[in-house]
């Protein structure tokens, strides 16, 4: 059977041919010296290539408006996000949303559903939220949480690491004092608790019946902005909840050092060089973006060029702005570990005034500050100027 482009070919062929033949007989129908044979011969030539194009041509509009039809039932897949059963990741899209559709209207979640997310309901924890869908919601926020660019993310439940990731036989080859001082108080080793937080997605009715590749994108948003909302709400709490304080960079029970100066500039470079050389060397500043421009404002004094250099050639270490960080944090990042329990529930509730589902979830994590003194917080001297 031809294919459409080789129709289209023998479609212009032919025609050419007609529109040839076409003109020859309007030359011979005006010329004395033309018989009417050769006029009856041209006259049933066209004829002929007429009845030959007309066929291929009903051939090729059939064959179009199959492949028309077929582009657009292809498309219609695309938007409902059920494109090809056999890709792996169109199988999780369509699962992810049969998962949260059946969630918000209280129906029972097929067994294949968890499988094509890479949960075993075999065991009887369906209410865990399937393997796919929980590392995908904690590893890749929508709403960043700055730290995630730099700190430790780890999924391991139970999690206990050493502070320090070598040793050396010599008990005194650590050489910052203060990181000496406070393994000898809080000991070598980190061991991460459980604290349950819960993220709830708003899912109005338009969206759960909506497509699935819409539904599952507006949920999967909407519980990773929460858990880096989350992170970001005690890595910076100036007054931690109860039993969060471990997880702040300015509570008072990790009482990170404080470095102070006559304006925010002096106070960054004084953290800065107060910091052991092994943390140093590896050092970044977190801190507002509005400080950083008040900085800015004040050396530049009216020269431009400050303006567009990049802040790790005015501060001299690389910056992550975040409008949390209320004093900026000097140190070395890798010392800052967020941990998540493997195990994260899943629900749903409803807003009673709007009338809008809630996806819930519920997850357990914790911060720690694996070493503080790996850590410095810059401050302005009180009565002095902030910049």
């Amino acid at each position: 059977m031809k294919t459409l482009f080789e129709l289209k070919q023998n479609m212009a062929t032919i025609g050419q041919q007609l529109q040839k033949v076409e003109n020859d007989l309007a030359q011979k129908a005006v010329d004395p010296q033309a018989t009417m044979e050769d006029i009856q011969a041209l006259q049933q030539s066209k004829k002929d290539l007429q009845m030959r194009f007309d066929v291929i041509k009903e051939q090729h509009d059939q064959m179009e408006a199959e492949q028309q039809a077929k582009f657009a039932a292809q498309a219609q897949a695309n938007s409902l996000g059920i494109n090809n059963e056999n890709d792996p990741q169109q199988k999780v899209v369509k699962a992810k949303a049969e998962l949260y559709r059946a969630t918000l209207r209280k129906q029972s979640v097929a067994q294949e559903v968890f499988q094509a997310l890479g949960d075993d309901v075999s065991t009887g924890g369906s209410k865990f939220l399937p393997k796919t869908v929980s590392s995908e919601i904690i590893t890749e926020p929508t709403v960043k949480n700055p730290l995630r660019e730099i700190s430790m993310i780890t999924q391991i439940p139970n999690l206990e690491i050493p502070k320090i990731s070598f040793t050396l036989d010599d008990d005194n080859f650590i050489a910052d004092k203060a990181t000496a001082k406070e393994l000898e108080a809080s000991g070598d080793s980190v061991a991460f608790g459980r604290h349950k937080f819960k993220v709830k997605a708003g899912v109005s009715e338009t969206v759960l019946n909506g497509t699935h590749t819409a539904l599952v994108s507006h949920v999967d948003k909407a519980l990773e902005s929460g858990v880096a909302a989350k992170e970001k709400k005690v890595s910076f709490a100036t007054t931690p909840k109860a039993g969060e304080e471990h997880m702040s960079f300015y509570s008072t029970q990790n009482a990170i050092k404080a470095l102070e100066g006559e304006n925010l500039y002096k106070a960054i470079k004084n953290a800065i060089a107060d910091l052991h050389e092994d943390y140093r060397e590896n050092a970044k500043i977190v801190m507002r973006y509005q400080d950083y421009s008040d900085i800015i404002e004040t050396l530049a004094n009216g020269n431009a060029t400050l303006y567009s250099a990049q802040p790790e050639q005015i501060l001299g270490k690389p910056v992550v702005f975040s409008d949390s960080a209320i004093y900026p944090i000097i140190g070395d990042f890798s010392y800052s570990h967020f941990n998540y329990d493997l195990d994260t529930l899943y629900d749903r509730d409803k807003d009673v005034n709007t009338g809008v589902e809630q996806f819930v979830i519920t997850a357990w994590f914790d911060h720690q500050i694996k070493l503080k003194s790996a850590f410095r917080i810059a401050k302005v001297k009180a009565g002095t100027p902030t910049v």
